[in-house]
């Protein structure tokens, strides 16, 4: 029997990761050598790497080097309303199509989130693979393919809105109302919690770039 070996990652995914997970965050300038060096892989892959990733709008450039992009007040607003509408749409085909054992999952998710509290870049992470779930459950591949062109976009946000002061447990109870929606196959009230839970997290981030709510320092 064959031994079975990792998948190996390729230079777009380990960039794109990097900048998910804020190694490399809005503004940071990207060095073909460091990234070589950094992810162990040659400087060609990472140079059509970057290129990919400048098409895609997730890297800009200031002068001759490559920066992280970051989003102004009017993207973020497109994003968001982008995001409401797609998102609103997964939980609402969820409710109609999910199976039994994938509403389990995204109760366990959902119960075993709480567990992070206090922690807002864990919490953070979680909250992508809950919403990453609907998005799985709606199976619809146009859909699923869409959003993850908007979470990528995410990644360009340079704090989560999980680092909002009293933020964590009001998301976490949206995220349970959603789900029970979902489980009682109520497509409306699916979408709306849902639309609901975009929405408060927008202003959240809205609040926070305006310096009106405090921000913890986990």
């Amino acid at each position: 029997m064959q031994d079975l070996k990792p998948v190996q990652k390729d230079a777009y995914s380990l960039i794109l990761e990097a900048i998910d997970s804020g190694l490399y965050r809005p503004g940071d300038r990207l060095v073909e050598s460091e990234l070589a060096e950094r992810f162990g892989v040659s400087r060609t892959p990472i140079r059509e790497a970057l290129q990919r990733l400048e098409t895609q709008s997730m890297l800009t450039r200031d002068g001759r080097s490559l920066i992280v992009a970051s989003l102004d007040h009017n993207q973020l607003a497109e994003l968001y309303a982008v995001r409401t509408e797609l998102e609103s749409l997964a939980a609402r085909l969820a409710a109609r199509h999910a199976s039994d054992e994938e509403i389990r999952v995204l109760k366990d998710m959902a119960a075993a989130d709480r567990r992070l509290m206090g922690d807002a870049q864990a919490l953070s992470r979680a909250n992508r693979r809950f919403h990453k779930q609907i998005h799985l459950a709606s199976h619809n591949r146009f859909l699923v393919q869409q959003l993850d062109l908007v979470h990528r976009s995410m990644a360009l946000l340079a704090t989560t809105s999980f680092s909002a002061e009293g933020r964590e447990e009001v998301a976490l109870d949206e995220h349970d109302a959603v789900v029970a929606a979902i489980a009682a196959r109520d497509e409306d009230e699916a979408a709306r919690h849902l639309r609901h839970h975009i929405s408060k997290a927008f202003e959240t981030r809205l609040k926070l770039d305006a310096g009106e709510l405090p921000v913890r320092n986990r």
